[in-house]
């Protein structure tokens, strides 16, 4: 299809201001961090990192939010490999009513069970533990990544499976062996998308860990902005701290991650 060049003109135009419209709270925060503080004169201070993440502490609620990171990101994938795999690839009875079982985990929203959940892991003696604010968040992921990975497993062919079980390989060598790597993109771009959904929690850590002791990055800057409501330039920098680890991983993995969502379009 010819595509003139005032189309053409106009449809970068558009593009452009899209582009800017997105960019502008993140450039807005950027030059905001490296702004002088208040009382003093006008400047670069990237003295403000420093002193954010020390005043802060954002060395220990980034620690946090590690750890719950890594229950959950590895947990989350492991167990929704194995169940997008058995709903994708086997036929056994009830598979619909389970499949439709798991995704009410993605329609029922967190403030919907929070505090019922809190109430049991506190009888069970879990709360103010990485357990009680990791396990509700595996379990919301676990939903959408069986969800996503189905319809990958669904859309390899299958005569994968068949040629590895003619080779002499079971359901769990196929698995690991032939589908998981076939379906790399796939599985990086549910990684990412639970990696960031976990390290932006803030409401689960609040209610599951009330001591404080295992406060997270987000209820960290959460606490920093009390204390400092005034001083936008030390909140800015935090910001841009508690932000910069979902960003290095996008940045380290976003040729997967494209393709990954590009692919589930398609499909």
């Amino acid at each position: 299809m010819k595509v003139s060049r005032t189309e053409t003109t106009v449809n970068y135009a558009i593009l452009i201001a899209f582009a800017l419209f997105a960019l502008a709270p993140v450039l807005t925060i950027l030059l905001t961090s490296v702004s002088a503080p208040l009382g003093r004169p006008d400047g670069v201070y990237l003295s403000n990192f420093v002193e954010a993440w020390t005043v802060g502490g954002f060395g220990r609620s980034l620690g946090n939010s590690a750890v719950v990171a890594v229950i959950v990101v590895g947990l989350a994938t492991v167990l929704a490999i194995g169940a997008g795999y058995a709903f994708g690839t086997m036929r056994f009875r009830g598979a619909t009513a389970l499949f439709y079982l798991f995704l009410v985990g993605m329609m029922i929203p967190a403030e919907a069970t929070i505090i019922p959940l809190f109430f049991d892991l506190r009888s069970l003696g879990l709360t103010d533990t990485y357990l009680a604010i990791a396990m509700p968040q595996v379990a919301q992921s676990i939903a959408f990544g069986t969800f996503w990975l189905r319809a990958q497993f669904r859309a390899l062919p299958t005569s994968l499976v068949e040629a590895a079980a003619l080779d002499g390989a079971g359901p769990l060598q196929a698995l690991v062996r032939i589908l998981v790597p076939a379906s790399r993109p796939a599985i990086v771009t549910m990684l990412v998308l639970v990696f960031m959904w976990t390290w932006n929690e803030f409401l689960i850590a609040l209610i599951m860990a009330p001591g404080g002791r295992l406060r997270t990055a987000p209820l960290g800057l959460a606490t920093f902005q009390g204390q400092y409501t005034a001083e936008t330039a030390l909140l800015a920098a935090g910001a841009v701290i508690v932000a910069l680890p979902t960003v290095i991983l996008f940045l380290f993995l976003q040729r997967h991650f494209i393709r990954g969502m590009l692919e589930g379009v398609a499909r």
